[in-house]
């Protein structure tokens, strides 16, 4: 069916890529990252870009070949098993609520400055059912939202770097140039190789959260033209603005004064005497957790609904509407849980919430390996338009370099619990899908012992007298019943099923070969 209703475009989806993307990881977890590597940061933040680059045009091209709205998730059923689609899916969505529910915490806190008698669990519920029915309005609406909300930190960001190169160059009468300033006296590494790699664990926390253009997909208004434009834009935005802004950064204070607490924008302009700064970060911090969890609820809605799609999510989740409302409210909801939970046993949601970035980056190591399948499999999309240059070396330097990244998370303070907790979650998801498949088969062995045929949808009326016009109905009637002999033998030996666009073709070549 033609969509009616105008899709997101290309800029769009980039403003959401960035709202998802530039958060309260950056503009306070980006300290920890520069703390541990020093002015070395930089390389950190070059070689992530890379790896970001990859995995974007890696997505790129299996969204262009087939976009769909749970993107990943699918791509990995597709090629690697539809055991993995299934864990890749609910471990992304279940780090990804975790996340936004720490986010929404985090805005509490901000916020109590102004309302200090309101409780942070009262606020962070506000935000949470605030940001989720404002999910409801749609796509395009949300997109214009988003966009408005990005353009506050990206504009933050650009009036620090801004601000950073006068107090260098020293175009300020009041202040004398601060030219390399720290640069002079800090040591390029000062962790050694052990610091660029710890760090680039938090610098990858940085740039996560591009996949949401993977989500969105089916909401794009050409997605073979606006896709590979907004990945594009992201990518170069992205890497642009960080290495920019580290950059300038790095002669204003010494990288061992940084902390997590105060973000590294603030410490370094209230030192050269702009005291302002601080209350001005934490407007747009507000800004930047808002549209960031925005974003990541919008994607959340997308997710549940290919889930469900897939039948890997209980039937009460189906959604046939333009915006996946059941998928949005069930994602809201879970949040609010995730909130209630961390307020009642904080010890044990720390643990949970390090799970979050293990589900990214487990999230990126499958959609790498999808994609070396895919290119193996199918070649180039359609019209043979290959984005990912340099394959397949490119491709498993991205895998393996995601792998490694993982491997790392035991040398960051507190990341060595996420990998455990996230590996315990991989299992768990891997249980649930294997008891959901074994309680499948055996409905259907029992079904079938009983004598019953498996009930398929009837074609309509129309379809039928369509049919007759063609005269096919008897011959499409005498393959549908092979088709459904089949899927139940299939199913019961644990064999992948086919389509019925599949099976015909196999009998087409079937009778072919015997008319031969």
């Amino acid at each position: 069916m033609e969509k009616k209703r105008k899709g997101l475009s290309a800029w769009q989806l980039t403003m959401m890529a960035l709202g998802s993307v530039i958060g309260g990881s950056f503009f306070l977890g980006s300290s920890v990252a520069i703390h541990a590597a020093g002015p070395s940061i930089l390389i950190s933040y070059i070689l992530a870009g890379g790896l970001v680059y990859l995995i974007l045009y890696a997505l790129s091209e299996m969204t262009v070949a087939n976009p769909t709205t749970g993107s990943f998730s699918n791509f990995a059923s597709r090629e690697l098993g539809e055991g993995t689609g299934f864990v890749v899916g609910w471990l992304y969505w279940t780090g990804t609520v975790l996340s936004m529910s720490s986010e929404a915490t985090a805005i509490s806190i901000l916020l109590r400055e102004w309302f200090p008698h309101v409780s942070i669990g009262l606020i962070g519920s506000a935000i949470i059912i605030g940001v989720t029915l404002l999910n409801l309005l749609g796509a395009d609406k949300i997109g214009k939202l988003a966009s408005g909300l990005s353009g506050v930190k990206i504009f933050a960001i650009i009036f620090f770097i801004i601000t950073a190169i006068v107090l260098i160059i020293g175009a300020l009468p009041s202040s004398p140039p601060v030219g390399v300033g720290e640069l002079r006296t800090e040591p390029i590494m000062p962790g050694g190789i052990k610091g660029i790699a710890g760090s680039m664990l938090l610098v990858i926390f940085a740039y996560a959260g591009f996949e949401i253009i993977g989500l969105a997909a089916t909401e794009a208004e050409n997605p073979r033209d606006t896709i590979p434009k907004a990945i594009r834009y992201t990518v170069f935005s992205l890497v642009g603005l960080y290495i920019l802004y580290a950059a300038v950064l790095l002669p204003l204070i010494p990288t061992a004064s940084l902390n997590e607490s105060v973000s590294p924008m603030v410490s370094s302009l209230e030192r050269w005497g702009i005291g302002w700064a601080g209350r001005a970060i934490n407007l747009v911090l507000i800004s930047a957790i808002l549209s960031a969890m925005l974003a990541c609820i919008f994607g959340l809605g997308r997710m549940i609904r290919s889930l469900r799609d897939e039948g890997h999510a209980p039937k009460w989740l189906q959604d046939d509407r333009d915006v996946p409302y059941r998928g949005i409210l069930f994602s809201g909801f879970a949040m609010l849980v995730g909130l209630g939970f961390g307020l009642l046993f904080p010890r044990v949601y720390l643990v949970l919430i390090t799970t979050s970035g293990f589900a990214l980056i487990f999230t990126y190591v499958v959609i790498m390996a999808s994609h070396i399948r895919f290119r193996k499999r199918n070649g180039c999309p359609p019209e043979g338009i290959c984005q990912m240059r340099g394959y397949p070396y490119t491709s498993w330097i991205a895998l393996i370099s995601m792998i490694m990244v993982l491997m790392c998370m035991p040398f960051i303070p507190g990341q060595g619990v996420g990998l455990v907790a996230g590996i315990v979650m991989v299992v768990i998801y891997s249980l649930i899908y294997y008891v959901m498949r074994f309680s499948t088969r055996s409905r259907v062995q029992n079904t079938i012992r009983k004598g019953k045929p498996i009930m398929k949808k009837q074609p309509s009326f129309v379809t039928e007298f369509s049919e007759e016009l063609n005269g096919n109905t008897n011959e499409q009637e005498i393959l549908s019943q092979k088709n459904d002999s089949h899927k139940s033998q299939d199913l019961l030996k644990g064999n992948p099923i086919k389509d019925n666009d599949e099976m015909f073709e196999e009998e087409e070549r079937e009778r072919e070969h015997y008319d031969g």
